[in-house]
């Protein structure tokens, strides 16, 4: 098992741009010096606690800062942006990272970006324009040369050679046919993780908890052979949140008096309950309404402990799932005390890691 980040990137609202910008530029270093295998890196634009509109922007910035660690824009959301814009931005910046690039691509799920853009996403506007999206930037990387796309919501007509040639076709990807592209996905029958089955992408699952992340690997198993993909559960991706300390108690109160319990809080599980979302939280149907809290949430479904309690729940859910290549850790931002996020790390990549690939079993070969 590896360990990359899943970089929402999930600052306080009340940061300023260079300040959260320079945080993660900053993880991202520490990540890459002490083996963190790759970092994706989300992209909103009418969300406080998720700021940042631009990922590419702090990638084409990072590649310049690290040297090993795979970057990916985590994700790209497609009815945002052209498609002809987007896949010429991508195959440029495939070509800055020189093999160090993956992509994310998604259909976005937060109502304020629906409304500035636009784009009907409680009707399903945003995933039927996400497929046409993706399509018509899948059809222009594998083209040679001219490219044509009639569509709903894009015309294309990427052109033939022109005047001796000045007008063509010649931005193609670094990396052949292109990018590794990933998916992110919550719900385990949803139709984003069936899209990712179907071509064969890198499926990124949020855990919520073990059964309900588990069930993600059966939809996506079932899209993928019915496409003719083999499913590889090496590919196959599982976030969750993460805080090491010393001790439990030390962990506990870290998390839930500090940043990590405030984004919880004020963010993340304000955001299930409007969205009626709570009951995909329980850990057991038995669990009433009224028990799922902010804390009950961090509890059971976030990882927090000491180096034992860490490693044993890291276990627990590889075995649970059945497997997955990479776990995906979400660095909290601690403000002018960066250094709890080093030590976090440190333990992880250190101590974690190794324990862990030393108590699981490894994922079966592909055949």
């Amino acid at each position: 098992m590896d360990l990359g980040y899943f970089m929402m990137p999930a600052h306080p609202p009340e940061r300023k741009p260079y300040d959260w910008h320079q945080y993660d530029l900053q993880s991202l270093r520490w990540g890459d010096e002490l083996g963190v295998t790759e970092a994706w890196i989300g992209e909103h634009f009418t969300v406080t606690w998720e700021p940042n509109p631009s990922p590419d922007l702090t990638i084409a910035q990072a590649l310049l800062q690290t040297e090993r660690i795979k970057l990916a824009p985590g994700a790209h959301l497609l009815p945002y942006h052209h498609p002809v814009e987007l896949a010429h931005r991508v195959a440029f910046l495939d070509h800055l990272a020189q093999g160090r690039l993956q992509l994310g691509v998604a259909a976005g799920a937060h109502q304020g970006d629906f409304m500035a853009f636009g784009v009907d996403g409680m009707g399903g506007e945003n995933r039927v324009m996400m497929r046409e999206a993706l399509d018509i930037m899948l059809g222009i990387w594998a083209a040679e040369g001219e490219f044509e796309y009639k569509g709903k919501y894009w015309n294309v007509h990427i052109p033939p050679e022109l005047v001796e040639g000045n007008y063509r076709h010649h931005m193609h990807t670094f990396t052949k046919p292109h990018p590794p592209i990933g998916m992110a996905v919550v719900s385990p029958r949803s139709e984003t993780i069936r899209l990712a089955g179907s071509y064969g992408f890198m499926p990124l699952s949020i855990h919520l908890n073990d059964e309900y992340t588990h069930g993600h690997w059966e939809t996506y198993v079932e899209a993928a052979e019915a496409a003719g993909f083999k499913p590889d559960r090496s590919k196959w991706r599982v976030q969750t949140e993460i805080l090491v300390a010393d001790t439990d108690a030390e962990a506990e109160r870290l998390a839930y008096e500090g940043p990590l319990g405030r984004s919880c809080r004020e963010y993340l599980w304000q955001l299930y309950n409007a969205f009626n979302f709570l009951g995909h939280l329980k850990h057991d149907p038995s669990v009433s309404d009224a028990e799922v809290t902010p804390e009950y949430f961090m509890k059971t479904s976030w990882i927090i402990g000491s180096v034992d309690t860490v490693t044993d729940r890291i276990v627990d859910m590889y075995r649970t799932t059945g497997g997955f290549g990479t776990l995906l850790w979400s660095p909290t931002d601690w403000g002018d005390q960066p250094e709890r996020l080093r030590h976090t790390l440190e333990l992880l990549m250190n101590e974690v890691l190794p324990r862990v690939n030393e108590r699981v079993e490894p994922l079966p070969p592909v055949t």
